[in-house]
């Protein structure tokens, strides 16, 4: 896919999801990640949403973990919540494409890897945690849960320590 290029999805279940992906170098498949995005926010407490994808490069992703977090490393997902009120959503989640490469193996595609990171960074928007192992628990079965979903079977493990080690 062209650096730079864009996808919208705006449906009328008061759903307006966005797509930018400002690298290069890997495949995306526009279309599937904002079908799996969707699929979350159908299945949420939220009754209209405006969300923004971004599918960047490591050094990318590295500057905002830094900026946002204080973390000072590539990480493969980021989400923000920018604003929630009156059953509406507004927010925001960032992948990696070179992080989803890296973690790929012959069983686990960069493009699996990629809907991964977008179905946990959704996850992550509507409410879900990892913080503690109950919540690591069902995050990994709503992961798998949309995975499943979007007709990927989850690999026993994921590759490269990605998202997930199921």
């Amino acid at each position: 896919m062209a650096h730079g290029s864009a996808a919208r999805d705006i449906s009328r279940n008061g759903f307006e999801l966005s797509l930018a992906n400002q690298q290069s170098v890997h495949a995306v498949d526009k279309g599937r990640l904002l079908k799996a995005a969707r699929r979350v926010l159908v299945d949420s407490k939220f009754d209209s949403a405006t969300i923004s994808l971004a599918v960047v490069d490591d050094p990318t992703i590295h500057a905002l973990n830094r900026r946002f977090l204080d973390h000072d490393w590539p990480t493969d997902v980021l989400s923000f919540v920018l604003d929630e009120r009156d059953g509406h959503l507004n927010g925001e989640v960032v992948i990696s494409a070179d992080t989803a490469a890296a973690a790929s193996d012959g069983h686990w595609t960069p493009a699996d890897e990629q809907l991964l990171y977008v179905i946990h960074g959704m996850l992550h928007l509507v409410g879900l945690d990892d913080q503690s192992e109950t919540d690591v628990r069902k995050m990994r079965a709503a992961e798998r849960y949309y995975l499943r979903e979007c007709g990927v079977e989850p690999v026993a493990n994921n590759g490269g320590g990605g998202t997930t080690a199921w």
